[in-house]
């Protein structure tokens, strides 16, 4: 496990820490590989009943360390470590929660499409600002979104890129429940305990059905997206995007075609 995702088992919950606050738990290459890594044990261990992904009251995940996917993904997607964990959690058998405070930001916000329940404090403040740096939707959100909430509401989301408060998510039913930010985590925690109690193979029966109906088109969906996603992160626009963030200006679009 790298320094930054911390993992423990509670009471047949298996908990997952991003820690990286000084960063905005802006995620590297080796910590999705720890993620991935504990979704892998939460499937191999029986003694896990539940997942509980959660960052702080102040943040949850500022998205890709734009640092280091500046220079592009490692290979085939699917085989990449961000690659790897989104087909992992998509595939999970056991139910996922997570606990959301502060921002949510590109797979901050994706990954939760793939959970079971979603609890986030009145401070987070979610984004899918795929287009705004000259990249594609990710992570299934491109058949998700618009088949959840409609398709002019999914388009505004993924093409403008803006930010979206955790009322805004509970209305369009992208979250469960609104908390205090003191309070997200124990109530997710609660969720967890809850489902634990509840019998096992009738919950991942469950989870399967609930599932079931989009599985295959979906993988095949991350698959097309993360292939578009590595050329996107290659364009000029990606590049002039990627500056612009490093260099802390507007990034200017008008010149490409």
């Amino acid at each position: 496990m790298t320094d930054f995702v911390h993992t423990e088992i509670n009471n047949q919950i298996l908990t997952v820490r991003i820690n990286r606050l000084e960063r905005k738990n802006a995620l590297t290459h080796a910590m999705y590989t720890a993620l991935g890594d504990a979704l892998e044990q939460a499937e191999a261990d029986t003694s896990i009943r539940c997942v509980l992904f959660t960052g702080s009251d102040e943040c949850f995940t500022a998205g890709n360390d734009l640092s280091e996917f500046a220079s592009g993904l490692p290979g085939d997607f699917k085989e990449t470590p961000v690659g790897r964990f989104l087909l992992l959690l998509a595939n999970a058998t056991k139910p996922v929660v997570v606990s959301v405070n502060g921002p949510a930001v590109g797979i901050g916000t994706t990954m939760l499409l793939h959970c079971d329940m979603v609890f986030a404090g009145t401070n987070s403040r979610f984004q899918m600002p795929f287009a705004n740096l000259g990249l594609c939707p990710e992570g299934g959100s491109s058949l998700l979104l618009p088949s959840w909430i409609g398709r002019v509401r999914a388009a505004e989301l993924l093409m403008l890129g803006g930010t979206f408060s955790a009322d805004d998510a509970y209305r369009l039913g992208l979250i469960n429940r609104v908390c205090d930010p003191a309070e997200t985590e124990a109530a997710a925690l609660e969720a967890c305990q809850k489902l634990a109690s509840q019998p096992p193979a009738a919950i991942r029966a469950t989870k399967q059905l609930l599932s079931g109906p989009t599985h295959q088109e979906l993988t095949a969906t991350m698959l097309t997206e993360g292939a578009l996603f590595s050329e996107r992160l290659k364009s000029p626009e990606a590049a002039e995007a990627f500056r612009a963030f490093m260099q802390k200006r507007k990034p200017d679009f008008s010149s490409f075609e």
